[in-house]
Parts: C-alpha cells; sequence; structure tokens
C-alpha cells in the first residue's frame, strides 16, 4: 500500500492470502535495467500488489505449502509492452502472456531470521518480444525504450560493408567496454545472456553497460533471449554453462540474420557477431553468421583510426618475469605491481632446460650467464608479453626450510641460507652456530630486504636434523608444503566419544538397521581408514539392489566444535610413502568410523534399484548401519570374482558389482569420460631398517574399477540431490576444460607418429585417444594418456550459489561432488551434512547455508588439496632417490615424453620414473644440436629424437648437492660418439665428489 501510494507500483490486482503464507514474486529479467524482483513474505492476511514493468516476465508465485495462490495478473496502461493477460491461470497461478512453461527449479533461502523458506521458480517463453528494430512487422512495435535505428548509419567499415547491427560476447563487453562506449559505436544489440554474465562476474562493467543502453544516441538494444521462444536453448548432457551460454549467443544471431530479412530484402540488414574466442569464432562461420574479433572489426573502421588505441590488451599466459633485475626483491608469492616493458624487450618462454649445480658464494656470475642464455634462446615468433616489479603491494613470506652455505672467511658471523624451494632467493644471516648447523636441516625466518642488498636479511629459527636423514626430509616436505602436522590438541580430542563406545537407541533415530546386508569392502592392501563398503543382491521382482556405505564421520564430528574446526583447517589426511598425517584422530579414522569387517558401525548409505542393464529405477539416501561380512583387497577381491569354486554372497556380491560396473564404465565414456594415465609407484620397504628395497608401478585390476565406478555414480547422484535442496549452498566439485593451447604438446607429438588427436571436446578427446593405437608400439597410447594427463586443469571444489559453470570435464558429468570419504576429506563431511538435513535424518546450522562461508572454505579446501598432491610427490621422489643410493647405477629401457633445446625428457614405465638426459655438460665439448619446435625434434650430430622414440638411459644418484639430492640419467643407446655413456657401470662412481667430502672433513 505504501508502494501504491508513492507510484511505485503500477495498476496491479490484489487477493487475499492466507495466514502464514510465504510467497515470492519472480522476475525473470530481473537483471534488466528498469526491472526489480519483489519479495513478498506475508505473515497476516492481506494484500498483495503485483506491479507490472517494462519487459517483464513473471517467473512464479507459489505458496510455501504448494498451494496455488491464486494470484491473477492484469496489464497496466503504463506497461504497453505486455499484452492483455488471458484470464485462465495457470498450475504455478499466475496467467502467462501466451507463454508456455518449460521448467521449474526449486531451492531454499535463508531468510534475515533463520529461517528457511522454499522457493519454485518456473520459466515461461513468449513470441512477443520485439527484436529492437523499428518498421519489424514481424515484431509490431513491441519492443519499447531505446531502440536500433532502422537505417544504421554507423562508420564505414571495409570488412562490413553492408548496413549492420552489432552483437557482442561477453568477453567483448568485459574487456572492450572502452571501445563500446566511444560515440563512433552504434546499434548494438545486447542480449540477454550476454548481461546476466556480465552481471555475474564484473559489477562495475554491468553499471556502465546499463548508462550506455539507457543513452537514447547510442542505440543499444537489450533483447531478452533467454525468454524468447525461438531463442531459448536448454543445456545439453555433458554441456558446460559456459558452451551452453555460447551456443544461445550464436543461435541470437543467426536467428537475428534470418529475422532481419523479413523487415525488407532490399535494406540487406546484417548481424555481426563479435567475439575474442577463437573457437565460438570458428563455429559461427560454420554456421553462417558473420563474425570478427573485436581487433578485427576496429581496424576495419578505416575513418576512425583513433579506436584501436582504446583496444584492451588481452595476454591468456599473464606476464613474463625475467632475471633478478625485473624481479625487483619481489620474492614467491608476493603481490605486486608490475609495469609492462616495451614490445622490443619481450621475452619467450625458453626451451632450454637448465642444469641445477647448486648455489655457492661466487653465483652472481653464474646467474647472469643464466639469464643470458635464456634470453639469447628466444622465438621471435613466441614472444610474450614481459615486465619489471616497480612495487610491492604485500609481501607472502614463511619461515624458509634449508641449508647453511657457511662463509669461506673464518670467524665470519654473517653467512648464506640456501632454501629448500628454489623458487626463494639465498638469506644473509648472522649465527654463532654455523659450524654446528653445516651440513643440518634448519629454519629461517625473512626480516627484510634492503635496496643495496643482493640477498634478503633474516635469522634463525630452527635447527631440524640431519641432511638426508628420513625423519629430518619428511618434516621438511610438511613444512616446506604448509601440511598442518602437529599432534592433536587435548582441545580436539575432548570431542571424541568415550571408550568402550557402542550404539545407542539414540544413534539409532532417523537410522536403518542394514546389518543383514551381505557388505563388504574393497581397499589397497594395509589400509585401515575404511571410508566405504558396497553390496549388491538380487530382488524378488529381478531388478538389483546395489548400495554404497560410507563412514558416517559427521555423527562424531559436529558443527562449530574445535575436532570440526580442526579438520576444517586441515581439510585432507596426506599420504607419504611411510606415513600418514591424519586429518581426524586415529579413534575416529581407524577404528570407529573406519568400516572394519564384523563390527557393528554407523554409515550414510546409496542405494539404487537397477536392472540387469545397470540403469537406475530408483535413488533412496539414508543414514544406517552396517556390519561389514569382509574388508578385502583388490587382489582377494579379484581372485574371488575370478575364482570358479568359490560362489559365497560375498564373491556373489561382488560378481554382480563387477558386471554393473563394467556396463557404467562402458556408457560413462561413450558420453565421452576421460580414461587417462598416470605412472603411480609402491615402494617395498625393509622391516627392519624402513628403507626402500623395492619400486614398482601399481597394477590396476578390475576390481579398482568396479569400486571407482560406484563411488562416482554414489557422488554423481549425491551431488544431484543436494543441489535440488540447496541450489544456492552445495559444495559441489569441477573440472574445468582446459584452454587449446594447453593440447599443442599432445597434438604435436600424435602428429610425429601419423595420428589425429581432436580437442574440440571431451569426447572428440576420448574418442581420438581410443583410436591412437599402433600394433607395433603398444605403449603408445599408454603414452599419449599420460600426455594428455598434463594438459589437464586442476579439479576444483566451490559453492553453487557463487558459480554457474558446474561442469566436470575429466568425467563428462554435468554435475559432481565429493560424498564417498569423509575420514579423509573435510569436504565430504560437509555434503553428509547437506545430505542429512534434505533428507531430514539431521539440522541445518547458519554456517551451512551461508555461500560466503562456504565459498571461503571451499578456497582452504583447493589450497590444501593441493599442497597434500605436491608432499606426496616430494615423499615419492626422496624415496627413490633412498632407492637408487642403495641399488647403484642401472640401465633401462625408458622413452622421450619432451624434446627440448638441449635435452630430452624421458619416462621410465619399470619404474614409473621421469627425468632429464643432458646434452651439453660442463667443461666437456659442445655436440651439434639442432631443435625443431614444429614436429618437435632434437637432432644430435647425426642422430634424430622424435616424442615417444625408445631409448636407454643409465641411472643414478647424484649426491653432488647435499640440499637438491637428484636422480640423474645419461644417454645409453642409441650410441652417439661423444655423448652415449658405455652400458658397463662397474667404472662409475655415484658417491659425494672429493670436493664435498674434503668440505665436510674440515
Amino acid at each position: 500500500r505504501t508502494q501504491r501510494k508513492q507510484g511505485l507500483l503500477g495498476a496491479g490486482v490484489q487477493e487475499r492470502l492466507p495466514r502464514s503464507t510465504v510467497a515470492e514474486i519472480a522476475l525473470g529479467s530481473a537483471h534488466l535495467p528498469g526491472v526489480r524482483p519483489i519479495l513478498a513474505i506475508h505473515k497476516e492476511p492481506t494484500n498483495i500488489s503485483l506491479g507490472v514493468f517494462p519487459r517483464e516476465v513473471f517467473t512464479n508465485v507459489r505458496e510455501r505449502e504448494g498451494a496455488n495462490l491464486g494470484v491473477r495478473c492484469s496489464c497496466a496502461a503504463r506497461a504497453p509492452a505486455l499484452r492483455r493477460l488471458p484470464e485462465e491461470r495457470c498450475r504455478s497461478g499466475i496467467s502467462t502472456p501466451q507463454g508456455k512453461m518449460l521448467k521449474s527449479k526449486t531451492f531454499l533461502k535463508k531468510t534475515r531470521t533463520g529461517g528457511v523458506m522454499k522457493i519454485v521458480r518456473e520459466h515461461y517463453l513468449r513470441d512477443d518480444i520485439g527484436c529492437g528494430a523499428p518498421g519489424c512487422a514481424a515484431c509490431g512495435g513491441a519492443h519499447e525504450g531505446p531502440a536500433l535505428e532502422p537505417e544504421p548509419l554507423d562508420p564505414a567499415s571495409s570488412l562490413c560493408p553492408r548496413p549492420h547491427y552489432l552483437l557482442p560476447d561477453t568477453n567483448v563487453l568485459l574487456h572492450q567496454i572502452d571501445v563500446l562506449e566511444d560515440p563512433a559505436i552504434r546499434n548494438v544489440i545486447v542480449l540477454q545472456t550476454v548481461l546476466q554474465e556480465v552481471r555475474n562476474r564484473s559489477a562495475p562493467v554491468y553499471k556502465r553497460i546499463r548508462d550506455v543502453t539507457s543513452n537514447q544516441e547510442k542505440h543499444f538494444y537489450t533483447f531478452t533471449n533467454e525468454h524468447h521462444r525461438e531463442t531459448y536453448v536448454e543445456q545439453e548432457q555433458g554441456e558446460n554453462s559456459n558452451d551452453r551460454n555460447d551456443r544461445a549467443i550464436r543461435v541470437a544471431a543467426k536467428w537475428y540474420n534470418e529475422h532481419l530479412k523479413k523487415i525488407s530484402a532490399e535494406n540487406q540488414l546484417q548481424v555481426i557477431f563479435i567475439t575474442n574466442d577463437r573457437k565460438n569464432k570458428e563455429k559461427a562461420i560454420e554456421e553462417g553468421i558473420p563474425a570478427f574479433t573485436c581487433e578485427e572489426y576496429v581496424k576495419s573502421l578505416t575513418a576512425n583510426p583513433e579506436l584501436i588505441d582504446r583496444l584492451a590488451c588481452l595476454s591468456e599466459e599473464g606476464i613474463i618475469l625475467q632475471g633478478l633485475k625485473n624481479l625487483n626483491r619481489a620474492i614467491h608469492e608476493d603481490i605486486v605491481a608490475v609495469e609492462l616493458l616495451p614490445k622490443n624487450q619481450w621475452v619467450a618462454p625458453s626451451s632450454v632446460v637448465l642444469h641445477d649445480e647448486g648455489q655457492n658464494e661466487d653465483d652472481v656470475e653464474k646467474e647472469e650467464e643464466r639469464e643470458r642464455i635464456l634470453k639469447t634462446a628466444v622465438n621471435e615468433k613466441m614472444l610474450k608479453p614481459t615486465g619489471r616489479v616497480v612495487g610491492i603491494i604485500k609481501r607472502n613470506w614463511r619461515p624458509y626450510c634449508g641449508m647453511l652455505s657457511k662463509s669461506d672467511i673464518k670467524e665470519s658471523r654473517r653467512h648464506l641460507f640456501t632454501p629448500a624451494d628454489k623458487r626463494i632467493p639465498r638469506i644473509r644471516i648472522e649465527t654463532r652456530q654455523a659450524s654446528t648447523l653445516e651440513g643440518r636441516r634448519i629454519i629461517v625466518s625473512i626480516d627484510g630486504w634492503p635496496r643495496n642488498s643482493r640477498y634478503p636479511n633474516g635469522h634463525f629459527v630452527k635447527n631440524l636434523g640431519e641432511v638426508g636423514d628420513k625423519e629430518t626430509e619428511t618434516e621438511v616436505l610438511l613444512l616446506e608444503h604448509d601440511v598442518p602436522h602437529q599432534p592433536f590438541s587435548q582441545a580436539v580430542l575432548s570431542f571424541l566419544p568415550k571408550m568402550p563406545w557402542s550404539i545407542t537407541e539414540q544413534d539409532m533415530k532417523n537410522r536403518e538397521d542394514l546389518r543383514h546386508l551381505c557388505v563388504c569392502s574393497v581397499d589397497p592392501p594395509g589400509c585401515t581408514d575404511i571410508d566405504d563398503a558396497l553390496h549388491c543382491r538380487e530382488l524378488e521382482n529381478g531388478n538389483l539392489e546395489v548400495g554404497v556405505h560410507i563412514a558416517d564421520v559427521s555423527h562424531f564430528i559436529r558443527p562449530g566444535n574445535a575436532l570440526d574446526q580442526e579438520s576444517a583447517r586441515r581439510g585432507t589426511t596426506v599420504y607419504l610413502c611411510e606415513k600418514r598425517i591424519d586429518m581426524v584422530p586415529e579413534l575416529l579414522s581407524s577404528n570407529l568410523c573406519s568400516l572394519r569387517s564384523n563390527v557393528d558401525r554407523l554409515a550414510f548409505s546409496c542405494i539404487w534399484e537397477m536392472n540387469q542393464n545397470a540403469e537406475i529405477l530408483k535413488t533412496r539416501f539414508t543414514k544406517s548401519v552396517i556390519n561389514s561380512k569382509a574388508s578385502l583387497t583388490y587382489a582377494e577381491a579379484q581372485m574371488r570374482i575370478d575364482s570358479s569354486t568359490m560362489n559365497d554372497d560375498i564373491t556373489t556380491s561382488l560378481r554382480g558389482l563387477n558386471k554393473l560396473a563394467k556396463i557404467l564404465k562402458k556408457r560413462r565414456i561413450e558420453k565421452g569420460a576421460l580414461t587417462l594415465s598416470s605412472p603411480e609407484v609402491r615402494f617395498h620397504i625393509d622391516s627392519e631398517t624402513h628403507d626402500p628395497i623395492d619400486l614398482q608401478t601399481k597394477e590396476l585390476r578390475e576390481t579398482n574399477s568396479m569400486v571407482e565406478e560406484f563411488m562416482l555414480l554414489a557422488n554423481i547422484s549425491v551431488a544431484k540431490r543436494i543441489h535440488e535442496e540447496f541450489s544456492e549452498h552445495a559444495l559441489l566439485r569441477k573440472h574445468p576444460a582446459p584452454p587449446p593451447s594447453n593440447y599443442e604438446i599432445l597434438v604435436k607429438a600424435a602428429k610425429s607418429k601419423n595420428l589425429e588427436i581432436k580437442t574440440d571436446t571431451a569426447k572428440s578427446l576420448a574418442d581420438s585417444l581410443d583410436r591412437a593405437d599402433s600394433p607395433t608400439f603398444p605403449y603408445l597410447n599408454t603414452l599419449l594418456r599420460i600426455l594428455a594427463t598434463r594438459c589437464m586443469m586442476q579439479a576444483v571444489y566451490f559453492c553453487s550459489g557463487m558459480d554457474n559453470d558446474f561442469h566436470h570435464y575429466g568425467l563428462a558429468s554435468s554435475i559432481y561432488t565429493h560424498f564417498t570419504s569423509p575420514i579423509r576429506r573435510y569436504a565430504d563431511i560437509i555434503v553428509h551434512r547437506l545430505l542429512a538435513v534434505a533428507i531430514g535424518a539431521d539440522c541445518t546450522y547458519p554456517e551451512l547455508t551461508d555461500k560466503h562461508k562456504l565459498a571461503d572454505l571451499c578456497k582452504n579446501l583447493n589450497f590444501r588439496h593441493k599442497m597434500a598432491q605436491y608432499a606426496q610427490r616430494a615423499s615419492v621422489a626422496f624415496h627413490t632417490q633412498l632407492f637408487f643410493k642403495s641399488k647403484g647405477i642401472v640401465s633401462e629401457e625408458a622413452y622421450i615424453l619432451f624434446v627440448r633445446k638441449n635435452a630430452i625428457v624421458v619416462l621410465i614405465p619399470k619404474y614409473g620414473l621421469e627425468g632429464t638426459v643432458f646434452f651439453e655438460e660442463k667443461d666437456k665439448p659442445k655436440p651439434r644440436l639442432t631443435y625443431d619446435d614444429e614436429v618437435p625434434t632434437l637432432k644430435i650430430e647425426d642422430t634424430v629424437f622424435h616424442i615417444f622414440d625408445k631409448v636407454k638411459v643409465k641411472i643414478m644418484l647424484d649426491s653432488s648437492n647435499l640440499q637438491h639430492q637428484k636422480i640423474r640419467m645419461s644417454l645409453v643407446e642409441p650410441q652417439i660418439p661423444g655423448i652415449s655413456m658405455p652400458n658397463d657401470t662397474s667404472s662409475m662412481d655415484n658417491n659425494e665428489p672429493d670436493r664435498k667430502k674434503k668440505k665436510f672433513e674440515k
């Protein structure tokens, strides 16, 4: 009533609403200028007036209890764009202007008082939305507000001589707004899809676009393509939201060109699609749409050369900072201000691999020599934007692990500290303990970096232990990768259940008793933190019941307490070669939560009814109690499946699961899921010395794939359920599609073997990899899949309310999350809590429905997950060094993965080991090297090396640099005079050089 008095609402209709009604009147074009959504919450009987706004589409009015509100809309005289609505009411309770509902969307929304409101939105299409072109008989002047010119008088374009309108995509609006604001650019069609994306990504640009569209002289027209019957497109299966939006923009551009022909055939009006996306432009041209990049179009405007100066310079790779001078005392992870250098000072990423020879006092000349080598190895065609640091906005220093480089000056207290992380410069410290600290791992902190000093100044913090000692090196890699590994505090342990623990009647509330089912777990050998178990049984109707049962960790870890906070901080369990850093205390991880055999355990179950073709007929989720009948390894499960004599319930269940898993995997791959490869190694450890005595690549069996398929299926099913219930607050996981440039090395490598790899979509990549086979070279396909893995982006956690792209590229799934490993991943605990609320098994809490807090949590989880991966790789590298230290020098067959200007990078399948073979060595004659980046190949004297060529290499441990010991490889075959090493290893010594021995004997 107040709004009516103030003239804010037009003439509307009024309906009586019942008590305790919560209704939402959501406006489908609420992101358009001049449109405001109305949210009405009524707790007492009242009247509601529904205002009519320009170009409005009413998406839903729904009562909280689900009954029709019976709201009827009538047309306001001040809104001529809306025709009079028919009198009959649609089932959502609102009449539509010649509309057809496509879909309804249900989600929960938190109110200011902490309550939860269920909202239903329905999408309608119309055929009375104007195109914006005056004189269009088909539209009948349905548009209103600023419109396009009937005869565009845009500046003459050498590319588009005919009269035309412009239709830019999202990135052009975001990055070239300065060009679009220029008075010379008029008659632009801004699509609803584009405007909505801009609004989500940049509020300042969105405001500028709104200002431009409201300027009558600019003739910018906003077209509501998402609600037009002929331009709306639905997201296809396996298509991410970005690809869907790109397709929607192309569909609208094509429709415009067809539609404008109806105005006048003589006018020959065109709509020009402006995009900087190469693939989008190619697809548009294939579909017959005139398309140009923003730069191409602007440069074609010969009468307005000044517009070129307003073009934004875009670079996907960022800016290269090369050399100490250009770094200007900045340290890795600092936030800096960078000045772009003139083009004549730009450099290119080099294909030269530099030797790691350690760092000594006289390294000034060596560093300058390295910079010179990098600069001389420039490919003119590959020049990239290059800059220099002009300011440090924020320092991100931390304590650094490393070793002391003792000064040669006797009695000197000033020494250099060399960090373990090679990206960190050496640090000058003062200490009287130099003799004690030499040869030991220590921690140093930076205090400052004077402008006249080559090195930052710091101070000694802690002595960790002897270099090479396993405990010391493990401590270093945990500290360097920021892995929280301190013992759990008493405050955390106080929230653990008291022992002895048993399931109580209270625990059984909202929980099913599934202890009668033949459930079993299948895990790697030695696994004690068993997250998941499975069962499969035949039902009376001939269908199959399949269950995935996951440890109910969220029952023990309640929101907000010290145990929950510590688990959230740690984020994930970190698996090292001989050690496991638990996310939760051992009482939970290896006992109460672990689904061990023959004990009752609390679980969260996802149960499907499937037919014999693995098609899901029903899905249900329930908290449960299970009693696992067997804890099997992958090998034991495989033996049961293959055995002709075993037919017990566990074996029958496993065979049923394996049969269904094969069907599920086949179907998933047909949809475009990728099957990639990454060599994983397993160490056999001596029980007494705990040193690695053997190194093998992990063997994968059918049972590995069986478990994986049902874990994926459970994760996808849960993701759909929690997003259905919490569309704004679901914790999901996505895998972005790699940019085309990532695939260049893969495409070139395949081409060198006369194979074609298509990378347009995940499906085309998967099909290409399946076809890439060679009868004479069976390992080729594995190598291609290993290389394809290197091209991938990192998968990340995100909050559904903060992102609109849910697609998982590698799995070809439209939605995905993590549900199946709550003992070792905190993300799964949050997903369990969301699912428990969704099925009514638990209550919610404020942080669970706060998307900003959830987004911050996802940021930490992504960081912890990445650091855990790096720590695991560092642990494998350290144990590999220990293995070859005891093994001595060995010769093995290898395959070339990458070709560089002065080296080849090889993979040794037997050990899953990767290393670099250098062809230029200090104090040796330099061979004649010819590098071809296009193929790519490296010619050494008269021998040519291609990617995937088979070679033989000699492997040894290089201990010359104590801090950075590394595996060194030398070429044995093919034989190249002066380059290849003899196959006899007896004459070689892999011990420390005499100069190092003497240094530590002093």
